[in-house]
């Protein structure tokens, strides 16, 4: 099993002492609470989704009227090759 040291390297955190110490017992007291749960006889439980008695309504998938791409990126402030051309986000 892992410790909060390994959990702080994998997330690149430098945790002092005492709040590795802290941490690791915030994560025993949950811990026990997850041992109480699985000592639960669930068998012959069924699993819910939820609790609520409803349905999930489906509607027929039906094509709705399409857009031409030219009237879509009319309003774009830039495009690119047919399609929407947006700053870089990632590094």
């Amino acid at each position: 099993m892992r410790n909060i040291k390994d959990y702080a390297a994998m997330c690149k955190l430098s945790l002092p002492e005492e709040e590795a110490a802290w941490v690791e017992g915030r994560v025993k007291i949950l811990a026990l609470g997850f041992d109480e749960l699985r000592a639960v006889d669930t068998s012959g439980v069924t699993p819910l989704v939820t609790v609520l008695d409803i349905k999930n309504v489906m509607r027929e998938d039906v094509a709705v009227k399409h857009i031409p791409r030219e009237d879509l990126l009319a309003g774009a402030p830039q495009e690119y090759d047919g399609y929407f051309q947006v700053p870089k986000t990632v590094g």
